[in-house]
């Protein structure tokens, strides 16, 4: 007996005949083989949906090379059930990854900001605070709509969109970001540490990575735990400015003049205004929300993303809410006290030169020792949760640029000991002024870093390519451009005119000034052209494929206007590894 088939020869598939099987087979096997053929010319004239089918094949595949055959329920195991009834429960299985979220702007380094704004204008820079925090809940809403729509978080975006080389770069600023964001918490922990119980400033730099270990040990028992700790955190230090913010008594009236009447008066002013605001979008924050929103499981349909992006909303500006109340109950209690005119000598100089270290003073004369108690649980609250979501921020960029997965002690040793050995040599020569012009130092590294993670957050959401008809409407895309744009502009303003001053004081020679200046605007004009790229460049990969379980009334895409080709419509296609979607491991 001859053996029956199909040969496949240049991508169609032939019938291979026997000679002695019956009429009907051969007519079988020439029915499949026009059948085939046929499915050949279509797929050959409709090179857009081959197109579309060989990318969402690919995925299928990456994703099944990540997962090792006995993780398949890992997911499901790691995500958090949403119930599908709208109400207060639904609004709780959400709740947690705002206040992780939230984290980034009450760090040690924003504190130094608005302690230094109290101390010297008062409340006039309230208002700051609320702009910036809006801005916050905006651009960190659409950090969770990108993981909501997509099922990917934002450096696996940047991994797939950008050309290699391109990634790379963009991973190393991340990482650059993730490390300048810990190296404030690290010196914030060592102050409270050096408040509570004076141990030596360096010492406590070299306690930090020990009681942070400590800390991650807990995250073995669930996500919804390590979000209730920090959540936790975030109400102790809630609960301590409140109690400082009750005993200090700032004038109720002048603090809501400085909240809802915007005034600058001086260039100190400015610069202050320009800390407060820049110190406000974390780079590292906008990896980290993108990817924490992959902990819920959100029914992959119309309604279920509609509502996840709702809720996360809404989860996002109870958070930050807490941090807008920490942040002006910090100026306000600065504000009060370093504004009384029977303040002593010392205490005056301690006002003109404030910081962490130093603030622990402001409530002494109402409170005594508590004073310091208080403040320095709040400090430590802060560095130690600031500390906890930089590693998980660490670990999904590692995740998301290169495909890495270490257990969250090992990331946390790694970024640890890079932030560490600065925060130790400074502190060991200099003590903790230097330490604290160390956080100043960082600040402006994470104003440089911003723009390279800031830009393809809004292109991304603004790219029907990436978030099909969820992508940003024209007054939240021009809202957010605008928002976008006049952080970024003011933090290349503040750091080239710091540049300048330094320049135009330092007793250099004439000749060194110019080559200096020379190659410092030149690297920003390298830097200008960079960040041209990112923000003109095309989006290539198509990101939006989506599982509905139910009728979909949502528009199809065209793809002519995306510039994919002749006018041709593409369905949202289904990606059954969304619904799989294994988070980074141990996370």
């Amino acid at each position: 007996m001859i053996k029956e088939g199909f040969e496949v020869i240049g991508g169609v598939t032939l019938p291979i005949f026997n000679t002695r099987s019956t009429i009907e087979n051969e007519q079988r096997c020439l029915g499949d083989w026009i059948g085939n053929s046929i499915d050949f010319l279509m797929r050959a004239s409709n090179p857009l949906h081959d197109e579309a089918r060989r990318h969402q094949q690919q995925q299928q595949q990456q994703q099944q090379q990540r997962m090792d055959p006995t993780d398949i329920d890992e997911p499901m195991k790691n995500q958090v059930d949403v119930v599908e009834k709208e109400g207060w429960r639904k609004l709780l299985a959400f709740l947690g990854p705002g206040f992780l979220v939230c984290i980034a702007y009450i760090d040690p380094g924003n504190f130094e900001s608005d302690l230094q704004s109290g101390a010297e204008y008062q409340y006039e820079l309230l208002w700051i605070i609320l702009v910036a925090s809006v801005s916050a809940l905006i651009i960190q809403s659409l950090a969770a709509n990108l993981g909501v729509v997509t099922g990917k978080h934002l450096a696996e975006h940047c991994r797939t969109e950008y050309p290699k080389v391109v990634s790379i770069l963009l991973w190393i600023l991340a990482e650059v970001a993730v490390i300048s964001a810990d190296i404030p918490e690290v010196i914030g922990t060592a102050f409270a540490l050096n408040i509570l119980f004076s141990v030596p400033i360096w010492i406590g730099v070299l306690l930090t990575g020990l009681s942070t270990l400590l800390l991650l040990a807990l995250q073995q028992y669930g996500v919804r735990k390590l979000e209730l700790i920090i959540a936790a955190l975030v109400m102790i230090m809630t609960g301590c400015f409140f109690a400082e913010l009750g005993y200090a008594k700032p004038n109720a009236a002048l603090v809501l003049k400085g909240l809802f009447v915007p005034q600058l008066k001086g260039d100190g002013a400015t610069g202050l205004a320009i800390s407060l605001l820049g110190a406000m979008i974390m780079p590292h924050n906008l990896f980290l929300h993108s990817a924490l929103v992959l902990t819920r499981r959100i029914p992959r349909s119309d309604k279920g993303i509609k509502q996840g992006c709702k809720y996360y909303m809404f989860e996002s500006g109870f958070a930050l809410f807490f941090a807008f109340l920490i942040n002006v109950c910090v100026i306000a209690v600065s504000g009060s006290v370093c504004s009384q005119p029977d303040l002593s000598a010392e205490n005056r100089a301690n006002c003109n030169d404030l910081d962490l270290n130093r603030a622990s003073f402001l409530l002494q004369n109402v409170l005594g020792r508590w004073s310091k108690i208080l403040f320095g649980v709040a400090l430590l609250a802060s560095g130690q949760s600031s500390t906890i979501t930089g590693t998980y921020a660490g670990q999904y960029v590692m995740q998301g640029f290169l495909n890495l997965r270490f257990k969250p002690w090992i990331r946390n040793l790694l970024t640890r000991a890079v932030a560490i050995v600065p925060s130790l040599i400074v502190a060991l020569i200099g003590g903790s002024s230097a330490a604290g012009q160390l956080i100043i130092i960082v600040s402006m590294v994470l104003s440089f870093v911003l723009p390279f993670v800031l830009i393809p957050l809004l292109k991304f959401t603004s790219s029907k390519v990436k978030m099909g008809p969820y992508a940003n409407s024209w007054p939240v895309m021009c809202t957010t451009w605008l928002i976008g744009g006049a952080v970024m502009s003011i933090n290349v303003y503040y750091l080239t005119s710091l540049f300048v001053k330094w320049l135009i004081k330092s007793s250099l020679a004439m000749g060194a000034q110019v080559m200096i200046g020379i190659l410092v605007f030149g690297m920003i004009l390298v830097y200008l052209i960079a960040v041209g790229y990112l923000a003109f460049r095309v989006d290539r990969e198509i990101t939006y494929l989506i599982v509905s379980d139910e009728p979909s009334n949502m528009d199809p895409i065209n793809l002519e206007e995306l510039g994919h080709g002749p006018s041709s419509e593409l369905q949202p296609l289904p990606r059954k590894d969304i619904i799989e979607l294994q988070l980074p491991r141990d996370v």
